[in-house]
């Protein structure tokens, strides 16, 4: 009976997730931002973070204002082991004074634990959606090796690297590293987060980078991970 009982309160914890996630959604180069820790939130324990990026594209020296990303994540605690995270992100293109374009990507996956507190493995798979997007034609899926440095109990580094690998087969492999740091009183219920990353293509000179900032906070944590 506890058994079923757990496994109804984390479904409600997703139902929840999903709802808070639904909420923020209004209405390009891939969404290729981290924002979080390797730490896991525990069995039943819930995240959210909203965030703002800006991406630019840079090449032979110069750069130039790609989109700015507008964006909600979400975590919650399946097992001591696994959370499952869902992430949504509202892209704003700049046109350079044209029509303007607009795009959402949606994605979602597990996050699990590899060294406690230290290292996680994030796998989540998504895709784009939208007036003029080919939906089918946008599912990717990203292995994500993040990694959690405690410089001391109000500030946290967390680098991470990924690989962005296509569905369709005649597009490119890309790879990015995300640089963040959470900064916070209190770092097992909130934390800001600010975060620069680059993404590459093996076989260009170019490179894309955004400059992010996010906002952790944990809606139902008690005492600490």
């Amino acid at each position: 009976m506890m058994r079923q009982q757990k496994s109804l309160n984390i479904l409600l914890e997703i139902i929840i997730l999903l709802s808070l996630l639904t909420v923020f959604i209004s209405s390009c180069a891939p969404v290729f931002s981290d924002l979080q820790n390797a730490k896991l939130l525990g069995p039943g324990k819930i995240e959210v973070t909203p965030s703002f990026s800006t991406v630019s594209y840079s090449s032979e020296g110069e750069s130039r204002h790609l989109q700015n990303h507008f964006g909600i994540q979400g975590g919650v605690g399946i097992f001591s082991l696994m959370d499952f995270r869902l992430r949504y992100e509202y892209i704003n293109v700049d046109t350079n004074g044209g029509d303007p374009f607009h795009s959402n990507v949606l994605g979602f996956g597990p996050k699990f634990q590899l060294v406690k507190d230290v290292m996680a493995f994030y796998v989540p798979v998504g895709f784009a959606f939208g007036e003029d997007v080919e939906t089918s034609d946008t599912w990717q899926v990203h292995p994500t090796l993040l990694t959690t440095l405690l410089l001391n109990k109000y500030i946290e580094f967390n680098p991470s690297a990924k690989i962005l690998y296509p569905f369709k087969s005649k597009q490119d492999t890309l790879v990015a590293f995300n640089l963040g740091i959470g900064l916070s009183a209190d770092l097992d219920r909130w934390a800001v987060r600010p975060e620069i990353g680059f993404l590459l293509n093996p076989g260009e000179s170019g490179y894309y980078w955004h400059l992010s900032l996010g906002f952790s906070l944990a809606l139902n944590k008690k005492g600490s991970r």
